[in-house]
């Protein structure tokens, strides 16, 4: 089992900027990448960005150039950083861990005003 928490969401005005955190524990060996995903009211859950074991990474066109997927493998936390927020990024982002099987966070709520 994996388990992961999020932290770091919360009310920021356009053109603001977030760090999003994920903390994982468990059986961490068996997983291959991280991700965050967000959710918005009434919609699918859509792949924000990706990192893998090796470190290659992946975005979203949405976010790329604004936001940044990094790690420190010594705390075994994930980081989204978040910067130029814009309203339409508006949604819950979810930390997942994939594997042999997928584990996802609680979640947490990231507002932008205009």
């Amino acid at each position: 089992q994996v388990q992961l928490v999020e932290s770091g969401g919360g009310l920021e005005q356009a053109g603001g900027s977030l760090r999003l955190s994920c903390a994982a524990s468990g059986r961490l060996f068996s997983i291959r990448s991280m991700g965050w995903y967000r959710q918005a009211p009434g919609k699918q859950r859509d792949l924000v960005a990706t990192i893998a074991r090796g470190g290659s990474t992946h975005y979203a066109d949405s976010v790329k150039g604004r936001f940044t997927i990094s790690r420190d493998d010594a705390k075994s936390t994930v980081y989204l950083q978040m910067n130029s927020l814009k309203p339409e990024d508006t949604a819950v982002y979810f930390c997942a861990a994939h594997g042999y099987h997928d584990y996802w966070g609680q979640g947490t709520q990231v507002t932008v005003s205009s």
